[in-house]
């Protein structure tokens, strides 16, 4: 499979996309705190086969996307695909904290567990794992950083001015 990327700007900086031959296997910030498990690296960089992807992203920050309808092909451990794909059924503009996806998973005393597997997440925005908040409510952190954390979620309407989720 030919693995190849692209790169878009967004309201919170440029995005890169990356895609194999079947479907889209990255989404990183600039920045991004933990880089891509991609032994074959990113591959060369082109507009083609990004087309979807980008549209979606674009009416998702412009407000009207609430979800996205892309094939997507994350790569990671069993546990962290557990994970991931319970981050895609969380709805839009709601949260939860990583002790309830631990308890959703059947597996009540990983919240740590979850919170690495949240952190190595290849697919941010799409696998929002930007609705996974501490037990407190708070903000907590985010491979994108927290200001960008704080950016999706005010956008997806779901804090209160104290940074407090309803």
């Amino acid at each position: 499979m030919s693995i190849r990327h692209t790169v878009t700007d967004s309201p919170i900086g440029e995005l890169t996309l990356v895609a194999d031959d079947q479907a889209l296997i990255g989404l990183y910030f600039e920045g991004h705190r933990r880089r891509p498990r991609l032994t074959a690296g990113l591959g060369p960089r082109t507009g083609e086969g990004f087309e979807a992807p980008m549209a979606q992203l674009k009416e998702y920050f412009a407000g009207h996307r609430r979800t996205f309808d892309l094939e997507l092909a994350p790569r990671g451990t069993p546990f962290e695909q557990r994970v991931w794909s319970l981050l895609t059924r969380i709805p839009h503009g709601q949260t939860r904290t990583y002790g309830e996806l631990a308890a959703a998973l059947g597996e009540p005393g990983a919240a740590q567990a979850v919170g690495n597997a949240n952190g190595w997440n290849p697919i941010s925005i799409i696998v929002p794992c930007h609705r996974v908040v501490g037990a407190s409510g708070r903000l907590t952190g985010y491979a994108g950083g927290l200001a960008r954390k704080r950016f999706l979620l005010d956008l997806e309407e779901g804090l209160d001015e104290s940074g407090r989720l309803f």
